[in-house]
Order: C-alpha cells, then structure tokens, then sequence
C-alpha cells in the first residue's frame, strides 16, 4: 500500500529543510553526487548506492526540465529504495513505470517535490483543467496528473480525467 500522506509529508519537508525545489540541489546538499552522463543512449537517468556513496545518474542530452523531473524521480528512490540499490552494482530503475510500487513512490515524491500543491490547487479552483494547470506551472501532464491523482488520495476535492500514462517517459528520446 502505498503511504500518500507519507511521501507528501516527506517532501515537503525536504523542500522546507533545503528552501528550494530543485533536486539537483537536494540531492548535493544530502551527499548524493549528481553525474551527468553522454555514455546513455535511452536511459534518462538512474540512481545507485554502493561502498556508502550515493549517485544520481542524469543522461546530459536532456533538456532542463526533463533533467529536473528525472533527478527529482531519482532523489526519490534515495529517499525510499536506498537499500534496494545498496551493494550490489548499479541498479537501474525504469523512470516512471508505475507498475510497481517503487517507481510509484519516487513517481509521487518527485511530484510533490516539483509542484507546489497550493499553486496546483488555486489553479484548479480557478477553473483550470489539467492540461492547463501543467502548462502554467511549466510541468509535464503525465507528472502533474500524478500530482493531482496523489492530492485527490490525500483528500483534496478535485477530478481527474484522465490517468496519468504509465510508461511516458519511455517515449521520451534524447
């Protein structure tokens, strides 16, 4: 099951503790090294934990955004599967697969550590759709349909019409 108000809390506190929403940021003020890498070909990035040194592995064809949605999802599964990528080489994690609850976890954290939840739902109260809340707020739909799907698990009055892709990082080329 997963802990919505967990990871909501979480990240907030996260983005409270640094004052920034920047996971690249983050991530080097918590001692995980950022690396940017030509050496990918489809991989968009990927986190590992070994001899007590943690990584974030970003591919550098990306453009800005995209670097800021796959490091957030990376510092994500520092934040939650540390130990699933502990000691035993690198473990590459498929970017937004939600077809486990790992990947949804760093998905939602990430979500929350990129979107602020007040502009979201101020937006949505204004009469914004999703399409159009993502656009405002600079945000990929499927990652603010995230954002949305978790706020509406955490209580808040909202629809949504549609779900986010599962695999729509998998389409993205570089």
């Amino acid at each position: 099951m997963i802990d919505s108000e967990g990871i909501y809390r979480k990240a907030n506190l996260t983005v409270n503790r640094f004052g920034t929403r920047d996971p690249i940021q983050i991530a080097k003020e918590r001692g995980v090294e950022v690396i940017y890498t030509s050496d990918f070909k489809n991989l968009l990035g990927m986190y590992t934990y070994q001899w007590r040194k943690r990584a974030i592995f970003l591919n550098d064809r990306m453009d800005e955004y995209l670097t800021l949605m796959v490091a957030a999802h990376e510092l994500g599964h520092d934040t939650y599967h540390r130990e699933l990528a502990k000691d035993g080489g690198f473990k590459e994690f498929e970017l937004f697969r939600m077809t486990n609850q790992t990947e949804y976890e760093a998905n939602a954290y990430a979500a929350h550590i990129l979107i602020d939840t007040e502009e979201c739902l101020e937006l949505a109260r204004s009469g914004y759709d999703v399409v159009h809340i993502a656009k405002a707020m600079n945000s990929e739909i499927n990652l603010m349909l995230i954002k949305i799907q978790e706020m509406i698990r955490l209580g808040y009055d909202l629809r949504l019409p549609m779900s986010p892709q599962s695999d729509f990082f998998k389409n993205i080329r570089v």
